[in-house]
């Protein structure tokens, strides 16, 4: 029996950084400052330094973050919203959460992300704003899609949902379009134990906006001037958030040197096409994709190598049961469902060993020379 390559390995990393965590929690369990409070606040105030943005608004997830950005900028029933459908249903879901409908263009194969000369044509006297979302720990092409967004005066909210620490031309993602959320699910290259997020803005009037929003439309207990929600970050998340932010650029290292040893290892590999790091983008590999055309062979012959696998992701939004309203059907947008036929992810996670990804990587190998004699 082989020894097992987990896909992701939250309990390693945990044992590595426990007495810290240990430390915070007790100390949000000592003041009682449960939801929200110093340790969030502190929280908001280092994630925002860490992406160079002005405002850091901490939420209860990515989705949320998404949902309020989206409102803060003022879309609403009845607009539209440009996005990709090679994504995360999130995506699509805030933004039908506003009443505003979301409408896809196709990705590039390369990066997996927004494909920018596609997104003029998609724009209507309903737009309202553009949704490119930062897929794998890639940056999404940003200078054209802002270019095209000024011109036509439209909002640019980024999903950096698995962008956390993902650069664009030496930026990092988040706050270079108009408002970004981020996910702290607990995967994540930045995760929380438990759900979070956060929304992240250089404008003072959509930052207001988000922090109302979040706490039932209030800017003060019981006065409530807007709609809102409740999308509050607890005070256990923010603290050992805190915690985990220190220690995000090493992980973030280790990703990088993992995603060039599996480079190395496989680029002889001609079953497969290994991700590829755009010449625009600092990629942070939340999620180590390659393609295959006989995708269920290839997991099969893995999994009975020891090694975890998943799909991110088998269905593109467009062709969800849940979105079938929305009229489009297979062929609409046919890189994103090539991506979504043939994507595999392979282990990723800061903690892994070289052994594990040579493992990983002579699986791979073996699965390639038994399909080449097929």
């Amino acid at each position: 029996m082989h020894r097992v390559i987990p896909f992701v390995d939250l309990k390693t990393q945990y044992q590595g950084i426990k007495d810290e965590v240990m430390a915070a929690v007790g100390h949000v369990l000592e003041t009682g400052q449960f939801v929200l409070g110093e340790e969030v606040s502190k929280f908001e105030q280092e994630f925002a330094s860490y992406v160079d943005a002005k405002h850091a608004i901490a939420l209860n997830t990515g989705t949320s973050g998404l949902h309020l950005a989206l409102l803060a900028a003022g879309v609403g029933p009845g607009d539209e919203v440009i996005t990709v459908p090679f994504t995360f249903v999130a995506t699509a879901a805030a933004i039908r959460y506003t009443g505003a409908i979301p409408v896809f263009v196709d990705i590039n194969l390369d990066s997996y992300t927004m494909d920018p000369a596609q997104v003029e044509k998609a724009i209507t006297p309903k737009t309202k704003a553009i949704c490119p979302v930062h897929l794998y720990g890639q940056a999404a092409d940003l200078d054209p899609i802002l270019d095209i967004a000024r011109k036509h005066g439209l909002k640019v909210i980024e999903d950096a949902c698995q962008g956390h620490g993902t650069e664009y031309k030496g930026r990092r993602v988040g706050a270079i379009g108009d408002v970004g959320a981020f996910s702290f699910y607990p995967g994540k290259n930045l995760g929380a134990y438990g759900e979070g997020g956060m929304a992240v803005t250089n404008d003072d009037a959509a930052a207001k906006t988000i922090r109302m929003l979040r706490d039932w439309g209030a800017e003060k207990k019981y006065y409530h001037s807007l709609k809102g929600f409740n999308y509050r970050m607890d005070g256990v998340q923010g603290a050992i958030l805190r915690v985990k932010l220190r220690y995000l650029q090493q992980w973030t290292d280790a990703r990088r040197a993992h995603a060039e040893s599996y480079g190395r290892l496989l680029a002889d590999v001609k079953s497969i096409v290994l991700p590829q790091e755009m010449p625009y983008s600092r990629h942070v590999y939340h999620v180590y994709a390659v393609r295959t055309q006989d995708r269920a062979a290839f997991m099969d012959m893995l999994q009975k190598e020891g090694v975890q696998t998943g799909i991110h992701y088998p269905i593109p939004v467009h062709l969800q049961e849940a979105h079938a309203d929305l009229g489009y059907k297979r062929g609409d947008f046919p890189l994103s469902e090539q991506a979504a036929d043939e994507v595999v992810s392979l282990p990723m996670f800061p903690e892994m060993t070289f052994t594990q990804i040579e493992g990983v990587a002579a699986a791979v190998r073996q699965e390639s020379r038994v399909l080449s004699q097929q």
